[in-house]
């Protein structure tokens, strides 16, 4: 909040607004910027509320309810909810006259839900990709650690993560570099704790729990500090709108292996100036050959593609974003176009 409101705030010296809101819907993640000049109203949306997917994923819950309980009344109910609310969506956002989305995968679906593509501008959120850029690209080879930046949420697939780098483990010959595992995040609730705890048994059970570390609510300071000692950065939650960790390996060289769905594949992991970048993947074999991949490639090749993905992590900048924002409002504040 604070930083969006950083890059809010000129905007206000240069333009004169009549009124100006901004409704923050932290619960479910979205962020919408509502602008009222006269008669025009622009929205920064970050997350969808419903999409094709997840009618069709409703749609998939009723026939396998009727198929195996023959009761089908509350799945029927839910998607006419959803069916419903998915077209008052729509009706409500084709009024905009400006819409701002956060990513590719973002942007299709407001496109199909809204109607109104000639007026959906992609902003990426701002990335702090300055201060990760300082750290030194050059990284210990004795020890390769992986790291893996998320809340302990289920979304964000942490056994995905364990069982993979298990089997990357159990792969390594005798004379390969044994890496090593650093689960970074932080805990919201006692379910999350429950969680934690699960991962730390999971580890034990899959007898790695050497080679894996837990680091809990940790200070920026500290985190900075791990994402500059690591080689590489894992995610791997499906369907993420954008991916913000994902920028920040990059930004502070680590090579990302990220999920190959939304956000991190259709516009973080590409290749920058002819150069990989980094690597998507969908389950625990791609994942684990991934992992093996950067433990066992040169030196010289990681810090070639190190060096590409921090150059496409300016892409996502805190400067990029507030140009890209003023470039898509200009029109409507000054009333020089019609959207």
């Amino acid at each position: 909040v604070e930083n969006f409101q950083l890059f809010i705030k000129p905007l206000f010296d240069q333009f004169s607004w009549s009124t100006v809101s901004t409704a923050f819907a932290s619960e479910i993640g979205r962020i919408d910027l509502h602008i009222w000049r006269f008669n025009s109203i622009a929205a920064y949306n970050v997350l969808t509320w419903v999409s094709a997917i997840f009618l069709a994923s409703c749609l998939v819950i009723w026939i396998l309810t009727l198929s195996f309980h023959g009761s089908t009344w509350l799945s029927q109910c839910k998607i006419i909810y959803y069916t419903v609310f998915s077209m008052m969506y729509g009706m409500v956002g084709s009024c905009a006259h400006l819409v701002m989305v956060n990513s590719s995968w973002t942007q299709s679906h407001i496109e199909k839900l809204w109607g109104i593509p000639k007026r959906i501008k992609r902003v990426y959120p701002p990335c702090d990709t300055s201060g990760l850029q300082a750290l030194p690209l050059e990284r210990s080879v004795e020890t390769p650690k992986i790291i893996s930046v998320a809340q302990f949420r289920p979304e964000k697939a942490h056994s995905l993560q364990l069982e993979a780098f298990s089997v990357a483990i159990k792969k390594l010959d005798e004379h390969s570099r044994r890496p090593k595992l650093q689960f970074v995040g932080s805990c919201r609730n006692k379910s999350d704790e429950e969680r934690l705890q699960n991962l730390k048994d999971k580890a034990v059970q899959l007898n790695i729990q050497d080679d894996v570390e837990f680091h809990k609510n940790v200070m920026y300071r500290d985190l900075v500090s791990l994402l500059g000692g690591a080689v590489a950065g894992i995610h791997s939650m499906i369907d993420e709108h954008f991916g913000i960790s994902v920028v920040e390996y990059m930004a502070a060289g680590a090579i990302p292996i990220a999920h190959n769905s939304a956000g991190p594949k259709m516009d973080i992991v590409l290749d920058e100036d002819g150069q990989q970048t980094g690597f998507l993947a969908e389950n625990v074999e791609e994942y684990a050959d991934a992992v093996l991949k950067i433990v066992k490639m040169p030196e010289s090749e990681r810090l070639k593609i190190a060096t590409a993905a921090r150059r496409r992590a300016n892409r996502f900048s805190e400067q990029r974003f507030y140009d890209d924002l003023k470039a898509a409002i200009r029109p409507i504040i000054c009333g020089s176009s019609q959207l």
